[in-house]
């Protein structure tokens, strides 16, 4: 029996609009099972109205921090004190830090080190040193735009995809390489891994395709094959540069 992944979700009220919270739970479920899920923030103060519209239907508990000084974040502080009583329960697998602010990059770091997996979750706006501390960061926006698609919903407010730079080909191209046997084939799922490494925001998504292997396939440098597994009834996907 494989072993459930326990995610303890914590949540900077401040700095995400609840709007994005089916999206958002949606995804995490993808990683784990959120068995402590917590929002942090001044529930006093009007511009979490929204957020408490959401919380009970969602499962989620409120935690209440007063800003105690102007121009401090006590709803960050807050957060990184809980992160770290998680972290030494033992209780979860992993955390999911939803926040777009980097102050959170030292606790994702942190976290990291202690043998938890770190999934961030943000909105594009998001600073560069708290993406790549996490193993994993996703872009909101993008699971937004998505999810429209997929219900049938025209996007009026189109999501600005990512180009598929030069600089794009290269990591691609050196991650297949480095995951290559000796005949130049790479299994997608150690790529996929490998890019992710290198490249903690990397998203097939964010370049305008659901899945790793349609954008593989759109690139005129590499090739696809897929191979049969005796007794089962998908097949591997492996990519070759050309």
């Amino acid at each position: 029996m494989i072993k459930d992944t326990k995610l303890a979700v914590l949540i900077d009220g401040d700095n995400i609009p609840s709007k994005y919270i089916k999206e958002m739970m949606e995804e995490i479920t993808k990683y784990g099972t959120p068995t402590i899920k917590r929002i942090y923030g001044d529930w006093t103060k009007p511009h979490l109205t929204k957020w408490k519209n959401v919380l009970l239907e969602n499962a989620i508990n409120p935690i209440q921090q007063y800003s105690y000084t102007v121009g401090k974040n006590a709803t960050d502080s807050a957060m990184i004190i809980d992160a770290m009583d998680i972290l030494y329960s033992k209780n979860v697998d992993g955390f999911c830090l939803v926040s777009s602010d980097s102050d959170f990059t030292k606790l994702a770091t942190r976290l990291r080190e202690a043998g938890m997996q770190v999934y961030g979750i943000g909105e594009k706006k998001t600073p560069d040193p708290f993406i790549v501390a996490c193993d994993k960061f996703i872009y909101l926006e993008i699971l937004e735009s998505y999810t429209d698609k997929q219900d049938g919903v025209s996007d009026s407010k189109k999501v600005s995809l990512d180009k598929i730079t030069s600089r794009t080909i290269r990591l691609l191209k050196q991650s297949v390489a480095d995951a290559a046997d000796e005949d130049g084939w790479a299994f997608l799922g150690d790529v996929g891994s490998l890019i992710l490494k290198k490249q903690p925001n990397f998203d097939a998504r964010n370049f305008g395709f659901e899945k790793l292997t349609p954008l593989f396939k759109s690139l005129k440098q590499f090739e696809i094959e897929r191979r049969d597994q005796s007794n089962k009834r998908f097949k591997l996907v492996y990519v070759r540069n050309k």
